[in-house]
């Protein structure tokens, strides 16, 4: 797999990175070179969760995990929107320090580790560059927010150069760790929104009922639910009320829900003086089913 190969030299590079930014550091008395130690640490870090949780993801279903591993990759996800939010965290807390009470900076070194944190971000980039998951945009997105992060360092370094302003340093650290604390909460709902089998926002449940009450034949749709694994594989699943012909009702049904972004169906045909085993059915029914006399 060239992707996995892929998040491998990343995780190489981010990891040993984040050793040198952390020395850089040190040597330069640099907050912001510091907080790009430590999101490069949380990057290195997710990115090895997803190495091994990407690889895992992709295995078959079986008798254990009847819906496949495609949640592993969200679950890696998570765990690094975790280790992330932490990290800024721990990051706005350092800085506000160092505003309270300046350390010196040592500006030339600055600059030059900013330039190889620019060019090895940069390489590190264009490895990762293509990704379908979440997971590997989420890595991906990573990467270039580090060579983001390096640019403005730089430009930081060589403002502070000539103005010796050395406060800019501290506050475009704060910066860096708002930006990744936002992603992080934006990230961390999506994941909770799968995980709480909330319906995915690229599906919605009235479209569904509505273009199914439409079928010819279809008196009734109810008990829709939609979910999605891993916010590219949706599932579904209804019970559906007609006398009609049900493989010809199914084939239509499927053909419509694929083109409505849901790849896995299941589908409960019913005639109509069957009684449906849920309590709440009758009241269920859907007010599109009214436009057809019913006889209960």
């Amino acid at each position: 797999m060239k992707t996995q190969r892929n998040i491998l030299i990343a995780f190489i590079l981010n990891l040993s990175f984040a050793v040198f930014e952390f020395f850089g550091g040190l040597l330069t008395n640099s907050v912001a070179i510091m907080s790009d130690a430590v999101h490069d640490l949380g990057d290195a870090a997710s990115i090895g969760f997803s190495y091994f949780l990407e690889r895992k993801s992709k295995k078959q279903p079986d008798k254990n995990y009847t819906y496949g591993y495609l949640r592993y990759s969200v679950f890696a996800s998570f765990v690094t929107t975790v280790i992330l939010a932490v990290g800024s965290i721990l990051v706005v807390i350092n800085a506000v320090r160092n505003i309270i009470e300046p350390k010196v900076i040592d500006y030339d070194k600055m600059i030059i580790f900013a330039i190889v944190g620019v060019a090895v971000n940069f390489l590190a980039a264009m490895f990762t560059h293509r990704g379908e998951s979440l997971n590997q945009k989420a890595v991906n997105l990573h990467m270039l927010e580090d060579v983001l992060g390096w640019v403005v360092v730089l430009i930081g370094a060589v403002v502070m150069r000539f103005t010796d302003f050395a406060l800019i340093d501290p506050i475009m650290s704060i910066g860096v760790a708002l930006f990744i604390l936002i992603n992080a909460v934006k990230n961390m709902k999506k994941v909770l929104d799968l995980f709480l089998m909330k319906a995915p926002k690229s599906v919605s449940v009235d479209k569904i009922k509505e273009s199914i009450s439409e079928i010819d034949g279809v008196l009734g749709v109810h008990h829709v639910h939609v979910f999605s694994m891993d916010t590219v594989s949706n599932y579904a699943s209804m019970h559906i009320v007609t006398n009609s012909d049900p493989s010809h009702i199914k084939e239509e049904v499927r053909h419509i829900l694929s083109e409505l972004k849901i790849s896995h169906v299941t589908l409960e045909l019913e005639s109509e003086n069957e009684h449906c085993h849920f309590i709440k059915c009758e009241v269920n029914i859907d007010e599109h089913a009214h436009h057809h006399h019913h006889h209960h």
